[in-house]
């Protein structure tokens, strides 16, 4: 998925495709072994953002955020996606309220 937002990203900088496009095509952040992977995800500032995380746990896990005020229990081996802003720029923490100790990361909005 990285390699994907690395080629839309050059197609919204030669402006070859609307940023709409991005923000609809999602940005994906997996967990595994009770951890977010990418720990840290930029996305852009001021525009609506789809998030489509990937539980590859076999158990269950909360996904939360008191910044950006979002919640959602996803099962495990199941995804789910979550819309979040328009943000504006700077970093919103995120967790997994049933495994904190591990499971932590954070949006960076440029």
């Amino acid at each position: 998925m990285r390699s994907t937002h690395v080629i839309v990203a050059g197609l919204l900088a030669l402006g070859l495709i609307p940023q709409t496009y991005a923000a609809s095509e999602g940005y994906e952040i997996v967990i595994l072994n009770h951890r977010f992977e990418p720990a840290e995800l930029t996305v852009p500032a001021g525009q609506k953002v789809k998030l489509v995380v990937d539980n590859r746990d076999a158990s269950p896990e909360e996904f939360e955020s008191k910044e950006l005020r979002r919640e959602k229990v996803i099962p495990g081996h199941s995804k789910a996606t979550i819309w979040v802003g328009p943000l504006t720029s700077g970093e919103y923490r995120f967790f997994g309220e049933f495994h904190e100790e591990t499971a932590q990361g954070k949006l960076i909005v440029k």
